[in-house]
C-alpha cells in the first residue's frame, strides 16, 4: 500500500460485507439464506415516490439544483418538521445531502480541526468515528451498557470532556441496539454540550421507526446542534442516495461552500422524486410498513431471548436487536460464521460496532418478512440443540 495516506490505517471496513458475500455465494450456489445482517429495509421505495421520480426524469429534471438542495424540498423537510414533530424550522437552515453520510462528511468538515475530539457512544454505527478521522480529529468511543440503554448520558460526556473536545456525537434511535435517547436526556446532553462549549450532533435517521413512544426531534431544544436525518431508513429510498442536515444558521454558508466543491449538489431525480415523499399517500404506505417492522421485533426479541441470548433492553426504534451471546460462544465472529454455514442463517458480528466487548454481540437486523424470520429463528433453534 506504498503511498496510500496514512489515515486509511484507521479507517475499518465493514466486516459484515465480507459475511454479506459469503452468503450471496452460498445462494448462487443454491444455499437457503435468511437474511439478518444487512441494516436496508427489505420493502421497495413507495410506489407513488417512485413514479414522482419517473416523471422527473421524463420531464428532463436532470440538471443540477443547488447546493443546498432544491428549494421545494427544503421547504418541505422544514412542513414536515411544523407537521410533524410541533417544530418550526426555516427551510434556509435545511440542506439537502447524498445520503446521510454526505451530511456527515459535510459537519465534520465544517467543525473539527485536526486534533480536535468528538464524543461517541461504544457500541456505534462505525462510519461516525471514520468520517472524524478523515478530517484528522480523534473519535473518542465511551463505552455504554444496558444501565444507559446504550446512550451517552450528560454526567459522562462531562466526565469524558477534554480540552481538545469539540463536539459530541449521538443517536436515537441507534444502530446497532436501537435504543432511544429519553426527552429529558436529550435535553440534559444539550445544555451540557452547550455549557462546556461544545457543538450536539444527533443522528435521528431511524426518527420515523419508533415503535413504543412517539418520536420527536432534538431541534427542539434550540437552533444551535445539528440534525441529521435520511430518506434511506423510514422512507425506504437507501439506493436514491437522500438525506438532509439542519445545520444553525451561522454554519450554512461554509456548508453550502463545501457542498459546492464535493457533491456539487444531491442527485436531482432523487430530490424531486422526495417531494412526493410526505405526501398523506406515502405516509399511509410507511405507517404500515413502521407497524410491520414493529410486529417483527415483538416476534424475534422474545425468541432470540428465549434461546439464550441476552438482550437487556428492549429497543424502542430502527430495525435492530444487539444480542449477547456469552451464554453461547466466547467469538461472535465464530458464531456468526457458523450460523452462517451451518445453519443458513446471517446475521452481523458486534465486530463492526466498536471496541466494546464486540465479541460477545451479534446484531440481528429485522429487515425480512415474519415468514422469514420465524424459519431463521427455527434453522437457529436446531443449530444451538444440536
Amino acid at each position: 500500500m506504498n503511498g496510500v495516506a496514512r489515515r486509511m490505517q484507521r479507517i475499518a471496513p465493514f466486516y459484515v460485507m465480507d459475511l454479506l458475500a459469503q452468503a450471496r455465494r452460498l445462494e448462487a450456489g443454491g444455499r437457503s439464506i435468511i437474511h439478518m445482517e444487512i441494516g436496508e429495509p427489505d420493502f421497495d421505495t413507495p410506489a407513488p415516490v417512485i413514479a414522482a421520480g419517473q416523471a422527473a426524469l421524463a420531464s428532463g429534471k436532470t440538471h443540477y439544483t443547488p447546493a443546498t438542495g432544491l428549494p421545494a424540498l427544503c421547504e418541505v423537510i422544514a412542513g414536515f418538521y411544523r407537521e410533524v414533530c410541533q417544530t418550526e424550522l426555516d427551510p434556509q437552515r435545511v440542506i439537502v445531502t447524498p445520503g446521510a453520510s454526505g451530511a456527515l462528511q459535510l459537519v465534520m468538515s465544517v467543525l473539527i480541526n485536526p486534533g480536535e475530539s468528538v464524543l461517541m457512544a461504544d457500541p456505534g454505527y462505525p462510519c461516525n468515528r471514520h468520517f472524524v478521522e478523515l478530517v484528522e480529529g480523534r473519535p473518542v468511543a465511551l463505552p455504554v451498557g444496558p444501565e444507559t440503554g446504550y446512550q451517552l448520558t450528560a454526567e459522562w460526556v462531562e466526565e469524558a470532556w477534554r480540552e481538545e473536545t469539540k463536539a459530541v456525537l449521538v443517536a436515537s434511535p441507534s444502530n446497532p441496539t436501537g435504543t432511544l435517547i429519553a426527552d429529558d436526556e436529550m435535553q440534559r446532553l444539550y445544555a451540557t454540550v452547550q455549557r462546556l462549549g461544545g457543538v450536539l450532533i444527533v443522528d435521528e435517521i431511524y426518527q420515523g421507526l419508533v415503535y413504543d413512544v412517539v418520536g420527536g426531534t432534538a431541534l427542539r431544544y434550540g437552533d444551535d446542534l445539528f440534525v441529521i436525518n435520511s430518506f434511506s431508513k423510514f422512507f425506504g429510498m437507501t439506493g436514491w442516495r437522500l438525506g438532509w442536515l439542519v445545520a444553525p444558521e451561522s454554519f450554512i454558508d461554509p456548508l453550502d461552500r463545501l457542498a459546492q466543491n464535493i457533491f456539487l449538489s444531491a442527485p436531482t431525480l432523487s430530490q424531486f422524486a422526495a417531494l412526493s415523499a410526505f405526501s398523506p399517500a406515502v405516509m399511509e404506505i410507511l405507517e404500515q410498513r413502521r407497524q410491520a417492522f414493529r410486529q417483527r421485533r415483538d416476534f424475534l426479541l422474545p425468541v432470540l431471548r428465549e434461546l439464550g441470548f441476552s438482550i437487556p433492553v428492549t429497543p424502542q426504534g430502527a430495525f435492530y436487536l444487539y444480542a449477547g451471546c456469552n451464554g453461547i460462544s466466547d467469538d461472535s465472529q465464530v458464531l456468526a460464521q457458523q450460523l452462517l454455514q451451518e445453519a443458513g442463517v446471517a446475521v452481523t458480528p458486534g465486530l463492526d460496532f466498536g471496541f466494546n466487548r464486540p465479541q460477545s454481540h451479534l446484531r440481528f437486523a429485522y429487515t425480512t418478512d415474519l415468514e422469514r424470520l420465524e424459519e431463521g429463528v427455527e434453522r437457529i433453534r436446531r443449530f444451538l440443540s444440536g
